[in-house]
């Protein structure tokens, strides 16, 4: 535990904590609000953490950036840019006012989860105001090879559940010092044989996406590293597979468009649901009726339009996997995300769930709606 110094933020941040447990309140943390349409509806008295900015160390040769948990990720990205790094697991912004923390705590990752891996692999370290206003540091800012459980990677994907973020440490790495996106036309099925098919193979790749109806779409490959080690797997791969190489900067644009769900994909109808299903890359498609887009060579999968909750978890579960509303109307849902209950496999940790909530949060103060 960790004093608050004469910081004004943290002590009014402690203070409306203490005054919420005491009174009975709840309170839903804040920063920049461009991701308040995702997962179960928040309730209780806003926690802005906007003011709670800046970043505290940035050592480009370490590959370690560490910020306060309201910092705006186009300041972040800046910096990032400047020496010519970034954050790996590409995190979709949903908007211009994102901040690190909404970041970390939606825990969702972009197109390059697939090859890089997932945000909560590259946290190194957090500290947590909790529902006591007690500051705790869990971690560092560098990678440990020790026995136990990191307990820094819980905040990633907690949704503001366990506590206050206040400031993360997060490894970066150097932007490839070349990228080419590959066309492919191909079907469903054939477009997931080949993922899996080139996942076990030497190639750079950085990205993967097909979208299109079963029988027909197009796979989009993103080759990412050394000019050498990319020219080499583009003549390899046009070789096996019928396709084109696309312009930089419309294939810059794609990218952009599936990390921030801009491309038409993802633009649905008022009576649409999008729904998120990440199952076993190996698992054939999907039994579902309609264009999809399929992303982290096959562990991603996309669906838009109108689908029982109990049908999407059934199609999940048989697949390996699970199901969340990533958009859509929720008035008539208990939540938006497969819960640990309602699958056999993970239910005895529903329990273990509960007690590391009640570790954090005693008095159940933050977020405590925003996911089951």
């Amino acid at each position: 535990m960790e004093n608050m110094n004469v910081d004004p933020v943290l002590q009014q941040f402690r203070a409306q904590i203490l005054d919420a447990a005491s009174s009975g309140k709840k309170l839903q943390i804040m920063g920049g609000n461009t991701k308040f349409w995702y997962g179960d509806s928040a309730q209780g008295e806003i926690l802005n953490t906007s003011a709670y900015s800046g970043i505290i160390d940035y050592q480009p040769a370490e590959l370690v950036l560490t910020a306060k948990a309201g910092t705006p990720m186009i300041e972040i990205e800046q910096a990032l840019g400047s020496a010519s790094q970034l954050f790996p697991f590409e995190p979709p912004l949903f908007g211009s006012k994102a901040t690190i923390g909404g970041i970390v705590c939606a825990g969702l990752s972009g197109p390059g989860r697939g090859q890089s891996g997932a945000l909560r692999d590259f946290i190194l370290g957090v500290k947590v105001m909790d529902g006591r206003g007690d500051i705790v540091t869990f971690g560092g800012q560098v990678m440990k090879n020790v026995a136990g459980y990191d307990v820094s990677r819980l905040m990633p994907g907690s949704m503001g559940t366990l506590g206050l973020l206040l400031e993360v440490s997060i490894k970066v790495l150097p932007i490839p010092a070349k990228t080419r996106t590959l066309c492919f036309q191909m079907s469903q099925a054939a477009a997931i044989e080949q993922m899996n098919r080139l996942a076990g193979q030497p190639l750079p790749l950085s990205a993967s996406c097909w979208i299109g109806l079963p029988e027909k779409g197009e796979l989009m490959l993103r080759l990412g590293g050394a000019n050498a080690a990319v020219e080499s797997a583009t003549v390899k791969l046009l070789a096996q597979i019928p396709g084109v190489q696309v312009e930089d900067e419309l294939a810059a644009q794609f990218w952009l468009s599936i990390k921030e769900h801009t491309h038409p994909y993802f633009q649905c109808d008022p009576q649409e649901s999008l729904w998120r299903f990440a199952v076993n890359p190996l698992s054939n498609p999907l039994p579902l009726e309609g264009v999809t887009c399929i992303e982290w060579l096959g562990g991603q999968r996309w669906f838009k339009g109108k689908l029982d909750r109990q049908e999407a978890l059934g199609i999940a579960k048989d697949h390996g996997g699970h199901a969340t509303m990533f958009r859509g109307d929720k008035s008539q849902l208990n939540t938006v995300f497969t819960s640990l209950q309602e699958n056999s496999l993970t239910a005895p940790l529903a329990i273990v769930q509960e007690r590391i909530r009640l570790a954090f949060d005693p008095a159940g103060v933050f977020n405590t709606k925003r996911m089951p």
